[in-house]
This record gives C-alpha cells, structure tokens and sequence, in this order.
C-alpha cells in the first residue's frame, strides 16, 4: 500500500471535536475503497487540514474523502521517508 498526505483548506475555526467528527466520517467509509486514515492534523488559524493515509490509489483517497464530505484535490504520494 502506498502512503498520502492530504491538504484541505477552509477548517478556520474548526475545534479538536470538529475536527475527530470529520476523520470519524472518514474512518466510516473508507473500507469501501481500501484506504486507511492513519492521522490528521489541523492549524486552526489557517484552516488547514493535513491527513495521513494508506491505500491503493491517490483516487482511492480521494473518493473517501468525497463521500465523507470534504473533498481535496490536493493528495500527495509520500512515500520516501527519513
């Protein structure tokens, strides 16, 4: 499986809960696509969202994201680690 790191915008002011709510959305349909949400990391102040995951494709994430409702284009392959 391959590793990604995704980035949505348009989280300012979004809370921890806010925040947990939004990966629990994840977490419930990823299975459908073979993904897995690892982590996610927000800076409130930019409205940042960063998320970390496993799965077949940068699509594969991608639609994950879609039908939990946030969807990013901005889906990044990172799978050189130091």
């Amino acid at each position: 499986m391959a590793r990604f790191m995704d980035v949505h915008d348009g989280f300012v002011g979004v809370t921890q809960d806010q925040l947990a709510e939004a990966h629990d959305a994840d977490l419930a349909v990823e299975g459908e696509e073979g993904v897995h949400f690892e982590k996610a990391w927000l800076d409130p102040e930019s409205g940042k969202v960063f998320c970390l995951s496993t799965g077949p494709s940068k699509e594969a994430v991608m639609r994950v994201h879609e039908k939990a409702g946030h969807p990013t284009d901005q889906v990044y392959a990172v799978d050189i680690v130091v």
